[in-house]
């Protein structure tokens, strides 16, 4: 008898569902690590804000985005040539210049 149950205590030791099961929890865990690195590390933490915001990425090259969040709508913006290059209808209105300070001023023509 006795025999018998120290076997059955050494079947369960060696189930090998619960090396999956195990498995699937450092991989759970890696996932939200990974995750929440990711967040952090290309500062988008304003995503998860309720406050609203502007982001603008590639500022002066032809991959810029502008992406918007308002409430809860994200909305993303990348200008085509159409609307930037020698195709587009709108005409020169003035001039911005940025000061030292960071201060921009805009001087109409």
């Amino acid at each position: 008898m006795a025999r018998r149950r120290r076997l059955i205590k050494n079947d369960e030791d060696h189930d090998p569902m619960a090396v999956l099961t195990n498995l699937f929890d450092v991989a759970m865990v890696f996932a939200v690590a990974l995750m929440v690195a990711l967040v952090t590390r290309f500062d988008m933490t304003e995503m998860f804000s309720q406050e609203d915001f502007t982001v603008v990425k590639n500022p002066g090259t032809e991959q810029m985005e502008i992406i918007t969040k308002k409430g809860e709508k994200i909305e993303k913006y990348t200008p085509s040539e159409d609307q930037s290059g020698k195709n587009s209808r709108g005409k020169r209105v003035g001039t911005a210049y940025q000061l030292e300070n960071g201060e921009i001023i805009y001087v109409p023509e």
